[in-house]
């Protein structure tokens, strides 16, 4: 399960004290661990879960991470370098859910996929015609305000409305599925791109944490691999360009909130992506929450409401403003990912998630599922 590249716990962690819950493989235990992050080590939290969806729905849950009777699980280093297991992604029952175009950057880039059909060698000149017409309408839109609407009725006048920017200006947030529970992997592991892509990228994103009623408890990063060809397409096809072996990536840990960190601090959060690769090609770049043009609240509100409930609780990509064109393969090809590229996703607050690439039939093969997590803690007597 585990990449064959090592990091340090430095690489991880939050630059300020942050309270942290997230999932370790223990190989002592032979199963997964819930923990908190102390310094460089781990305490097992797992006896007040034992899953995270269930720890996250405890009233007294900040109490008992903060407890002073917890099992010392070992350094973090021993799990990044796999002596002791790894990390795991930080969440387990919960459902897996995405907001998409909800920037206007991605907004416009996601126009210029739906005109190219996929072809990658058109965005160049898609991108130099649409940009300053809808580009330039987008900026610092409010999605379902007035101005968003005449927005809508003077670009149908002009022959340039789309169904992405139907979701992303229009009333009603674009919110889907992105991969299944007990699917997402975690930070050092491997990320998977399909084999029938020639045109991908990343998408660093904030994650929420909400609870079965629909309270967001904290936060962490995550990384919504996409086939920018395959949606091209067809819109249709949104399921295989989202949801393949490997292809969410959520770590390193969640952040509660508490004293120190809110919702509020969600929403001015910076979140910044490096992708290295072994090729020598070096791509950098920035999305700031507060371009975002619906409220994390607001979204959260569209996940979970009386009319979409989550009894195990649910996390939620709020989308991204990064989409990457910087040419890689070719002038005016724009980027696509290279098997073994490194994706750094950081942000101070929330820590980094790094991951490398490969092919989703060459990552490992997801096996352990809700059933086998059942199984597993039954067997170590922890259900």
């Amino acid at each position: 399960m585990r990449s064959e590249h090592s990091l340090k716990p430095v690489d991880l962690l939050p630059k300020e004290e942050a309270c942290l819950v997230g999932r370790v493989w223990s190989r002592k235990a032979e199963g997964p661990c819930l923990v908190t992050v102390r310094g460089d080590r781990l305490y097992d939290l797992t006896a007040f879960g034992p899953t995270m969806s269930l720890l996250l729905e405890r009233a007294d849950l900040l109490d008992v991470v903060a407890g002073d009777a917890l099992a010392d699980l070992g350094s973090l280093a021993d799990y990044l370098d796999g002596s002791a297991g790894e990390l795991l992604a930080p969440i387990d029952l919960q459902a897996v859910k995405a907001a998409g175009v909800t920037f206007a950057d991605s907004m416009l880039e996601r126009v210029i996929e739906e005109q190219a059909r996929g072809d990658a060698s058109r965005a160049q000149e898609i991108r130099a015609r649409l940009a300053p017409v809808i580009g330039d309408n987008l900026r610092g839109l409010v999605a379902g305000s007035q101005k968003a609407a005449e927005v809508k009725a003077l670009l149908q006048e002009m022959g340039l409305w789309s169904q992405y920017l139907e979701v992303g200006i229009g009333p009603d947030a674009e919110i889907f599925t992105k991969s299944q529970v007990m699917s997402a992997v975690g930070c050092g592991a491997k990320v998977g791109i399909h084999p029938i892509s020639q045109w991908n990228n990343p998408e660093p994103e904030v994650v929420l944490v909400l609870r079965a009623d629909g309270t967001i408890v904290g936060a962490t990063l995550g990384n919504d691999v996409n086939l920018r060809d395959v949606e091209g397409r067809s819109a249709l096809l949104l399921g295989k360009a989202k949801d393949n072996n490997a292809s969410c990536a959520i770590g390193p840990f969640i952040r509660l909130f508490d004293g120190a960190f809110s919702l509020s601090h969600v929403e001015e959060l910076k979140v910044s992506l490096l992708v290295e690769g072994t090729d020598s090609f070096t791509m950098s770049g920035e999305s700031h929450m507060a371009a975002i043009s619906r409220k994390p609240a607001d979204l959260a509100a569209q996940l979970r409401n009386r009319n979409h409930q989550y009894p195990d609780g649910a996390v939620l990509f709020l989308g991204t403003m990064f989409a990457p064109v910087k040419d890689r393969r070719a002038p005016g090809q724009g980027f696509t990912h290279e098997i073994g590229d490194r994706v750094e996703i950081s942000t101070p607050s929330l820590g980094r998630l790094v991951n490398w690439v490969d092919r989703s039939d060459a990552c490992p093969e997801w096996t352990f599922g809700t059933g086998a997590l059942m199984k597993n803690l039954a067997q170590r007597r922890l259900f």
